[in-house]
């Protein structure tokens, strides 16, 4: 199939800070992850080095050249700013992310730049973390920051990073940082979140007065495994859940009242709102965006008595069944067509960004040193098509991330699970281009695939 995408539709990679910088020296401070990869149960491996791009910004962003990228998504590490989270700025970790965006500007790469990819600096988990509102007006104030500092050369910002992620695996089942497990404390984190997008979407654009901004939400979209009601009824409520928890507050419409009822039947709270949502808070997340950044890797069937899982029945390793990745996902790129359907359809946002979207399959370099990944070249074409379908039907898709850049640190997956267009030796730091890395590259060049 061949789409043809155009010279304004912006094609990129995607990184996040404690998974490819290492470097916890120049002043940073100790995050929520620095502290849980050291202690967890759940962890394999740490950040303490990954990818060490602190040190190998310039190798990296020369390979970025190369695959002629049009834009690279980073994330900002708030401890290496700000190393209590709302104490003095550290300069050295201000001057790091000012020459990593003059080296992408001086290739011709434009910076689209993440204020939050879930490393809390611990300082502030210490007190209170997401589950505080203090959180958020540290927040607020770590965005004018880097507004202030960064604003004259970084136009794309995303406030954060997959907020159900942050909230639910770090608060509800405990399995990454900070490793709580109350859905109370869940639901204020999930809360507070979405607060400090509102609030730090403002200060930006009150700092930069061209600055596009809006979040990054990961989805799952889903079906009922079958036309019974409990399946069904399944379906709604993690949909709810995962879904439109998060994207409803965004768009205005507030929490779902039908979620609303289902959590409150749970005992998850008590009366007509949770007491942590304030008066004003929901216009405040409401906040006018300018793109809606959508990370997508897979779709689920859900069914009675699973209605807030996400257990494919397949187990994440090497050699996956037919039809899945190494992370144990199940490969569903039309599910990705009919989201982009529903999402301009119900939130007609004004523009969509798919600012996540990628495949992990752990093939090494073989005797020629070369390594030959088609079986992400084959996932990631089917999704760039899903993209340029969606945009022949007048969905504004307007951008598409790889995820990743590098093989990173898949946070308690450690280094087994391999996303990266570039293989990277974590032993050695050699970086190879893999042949789908080669291929994004074509497609970039051609901006849109051949038939």
């Amino acid at each position: 199939m061949t789409h043809r995408f155009g010279d304004s539709f912006v094609f990129g990679a995607g990184t996040s800070a404690y998974q490819i910088e290492g470097g916890r020296i120049d002043g940073k401070g100790e995050s929520i992850w620095d502290r849980f990869a050291h202690v967890s149960p759940t962890m394999t491996d740490t950040g303490d080095v990954a990818c060490d791009h602190y040190n190998r910004f310039r190798q990296d962003v020369e390979i970025m050249a190369e695959l002629g990228l049009d834009a690279y998504r980073f994330s900002v590490a708030w401890t290496r700013v700000v190393p209590d989270g709302d104490g003095e700025v550290n300069p050295a970790g201000l001057r790091f992310y000012s020459d990593l965006v003059d080296a992408l500007l001086d290739h011709g790469i434009e910076p689209w730049l993440t204020l939050y990819h879930w490393d809390l600096p611990q300082a502030l988990e210490d007190r209170g973390g997401w589950t505080s509102r203090a959180t958020v007006d540290a927040f607020e104030r770590y965005a004018s920051i880097l507004a202030d500092a960064l604003g004259d050369r970084v136009k794309h910002w995303i406030t954060h990073n997959e907020p159900w992620v942050a909230a639910m695996l770090g608060h509800r089942e405990g399995i990454f940082a900070p490793g709580r497990s109350s859905w109370p404390e869940a639901l204020s984190a999930a809360h507070h979140l979405l607060l400090s997008h509102g609030r730090a979407a403002r200060a930006v654009k009150e700092a930069v007065s061209d600055a596009q901004v809006g979040p990054a939400l990961d989805c799952r979209p889903s079906y009922p495994a079958t036309d019974d009601p409990d399946d069904v009824d399944a379906n709604r409520h993690f949909d709810g859940f995962r879904n439109r928890w998060f994207f409803d507050p965004v768009f205005g419409r507030g929490y779902p009242a039908d979620m609303l009822d289902d959590y409150r039947r749970r005992g998850r709270f008590t009366g007509d709102l949770p007491s942590f949502v304030h008066e004003g808070d929901l216009e405040t997340i409401a906040a006018p965006i300018d793109f809606l950044g959508i990370n997508y890797y897979t779709s689920l069937r859900i069914s009675g008595g699973a209605d807030e899982s996400e257990d494919t029945g397949v187990p994440s390793g090497p050699n996956p069944p037919e039809g899945h990745t190494e992370m144990g996902w199940p490969i569903t790129p039309d599910a990705l067509g009919e989201f982009f359907a529903r999402i301009d359809r119900e939130y007609s946002p004004p523009a969509i960004v798919i600012t996540e979207n990628g495949a992990s399959y752990s093939d090494g370099p073989d005797e020629e040193g070369r390594v030959v990944d088609e079986r992400r070249i084959a996932y990631l074409r089917q999704h760039v098509e899903a993209v340029g379908a969606a945009r022949d039907e007048g969905v504004p898709v307007t951008g598409y991330f790889a995820w990743s850049l590098l093989d990173n640190l898949e946070w308690t997956s450690g280094y087994s699970q391999r996303f990266g267009l570039v293989w990277v030796d974590h032993a050695t730091q050699q970086r190879i281009i893999k042949v789908s890395g080669r291929w994004y590259a074509g497609v970039i060049a051609r901006r849109g695939l051949a038939g």
